[in-house]
């Protein structure tokens, strides 16, 4: 029998455990970053900027894991909300060891339509919030933590898109361009207290317009005859989170799709070669 009152077996627990926030982790790809983490003994920050039936779901499933969740509402294109996020992560927790920059936008454009209004909404969404939570973690590391930490760390999800580029999808790749950019420059700035590194998935989930048919084609379009699965990025996100000597790098993983030149957006590519039915 323990001799650790509940108060101090909490405590302990929480001193023990790791604590990330998963951006946009109600749902799809995040939900399973979340869940991965959550059995390799992280405690999770749901982050979502919709309605909370979803994060709500989601934390009751982590915490059937065995490990404490909770979900916080904020919409990252605002700045305010996006710089208060951390610090009540914090608040709840007592501390936060990685950031998993998840929550994305991706609407189509092309050159032709390209507009500043399509380019502020993208940017809003998919670069400038990962440089502000990076910038969060690394003072909540500066003022509470160890300045040689290997738990700090924070992973943007990028896209094999840049590896293997075309113009659609204008201002969302524009977007992603300059958030592996930023990584690479956080990682210089932030160092040694907090690494920072990224994750290009390839075709992982249907996304868009596309139909789930045409979902199928394009994940086959790979050299592997496969890309990305959600447990694929999961595990490597896990990886980059728990490997203390990488920073500043992103890993692709897409089946080698960032080897084959595309002109179009895999999913227009899956809809020339799915077979046309007969009328």
């Amino acid at each position: 029998m323990s001799d650790l009152t509940p108060t101090a077996s909490r405590e302990s627990h929480a001193a023990a455990r790791r604590v990330a926030l998963v951006t946009g982790s109600a749902r799809r790809l995040g939900r399973e970053i979340a869940l991965d983490l959550a059995r390799h003994g992280f405690d999770i920050a749901v982050h979502y900027r919709g309605e909370p039936e979803e994060a709500h779901d989601t934390v009751a499933e982590l915490q059937a894991l065995g490990g404490a969740a909770h979900a916080f509402h904020a919409d990252l294109s605002d700045e305010a909300a996006c710089r208060a996020l951390l610090p009540q992560v914090v608040a709840h927790f007592g501390r936060v060891d990685a950031v998993v920059n998840n929550a994305a936008m991706f609407e189509y454009d092309a050159p032709a339509s390209f507009s500043h209004a399509a380019m502020d909404l993208h940017w809003k969404a998919n670069t400038a919030p990962a440089i502000l939570l990076a910038q969060a973690l690394h003072d909540h590391h500066a003022e509470h933590r160890a300045a040689h930490d290997p738990t700090a760390c924070v992973v943007n999800l990028i896209d094999q898109k840049l590896w293997n580029p075309n113009p659609d999808y204008f201002s969302y790749t524009l977007s992603k361009a300059a958030l592996e950019a930023a990584t690479v420059m956080l990682a210089q700035a932030l160092a040694p207290r907090v690494r920072v590194c990224g994750v290009a998935p390839g075709v992982t989930l249907l996304s868009g317009p596309m139909t789930a048919d045409e979902f199928e084609k394009a994940h086959t379009l790979t050299p592997l005859r496969r890309s990305s699965t959600p447990n694929d990025i999961a595990r490597t996100v896990r990886f980059l989170i728990e490997s203390p000597a990488i920073t500043g790098t992103t890993l692709l993983v897409d089946g080698g799709q960032h080897l084959q030149g595309q002109p179009r957006d895999v999913m227009f590519l899956a809809q020339q070669t799915l077979p046309v039915e007969p009328t």
